[in-house]
């Protein structure tokens, strides 16, 4: 356990504010970097939230409920969004590694 940086996790104020109020309590990553472990905890305007779980999955993974954990309606509407937030060089493979970090309000 340890306490991170926000800005190691969490990838832009846009998502720091929707963890601040509640719309995301987790989110996904490629797998090639670790970002936090289980019990590490981040402060967000001297709110503390801690890691609950890091789960290693695929793209292909993931659910509605996962999408709407990282702020989106549906998955279909995550991978519009991922589309969107990496660019024209993103493809939604079903395959590819990511890993799912869950927190929670302290």
């Amino acid at each position: 356990m340890a306490s991170i940086d926000a800005d190691a996790l969490l990838p832009n104020d846009r998502v720091k504010q929707a963890v601040l109020a509640g719309d995301v309590t987790q989110l996904s990553r490629g797998a090639s970097n670790r970002y936090a472990t289980e019990g590490d905890t981040f402060a967000i305007e001297e709110t503390t939230f801690e890691v609950s779980s890091v789960e290693e999955r695929t793209l292909g993974d993931l659910t509605d409920e996962d999408a709407q954990r990282e702020g989106s309606d549906s998955l279909e509407a995550y991978k519009e969004r991922m589309k969107m937030v990496h660019g024209g060089n993103f493809e939604w493979d079903p395959t590819s590694e990511i890993v799912t970090y869950r927190f929670e309000r302290q």
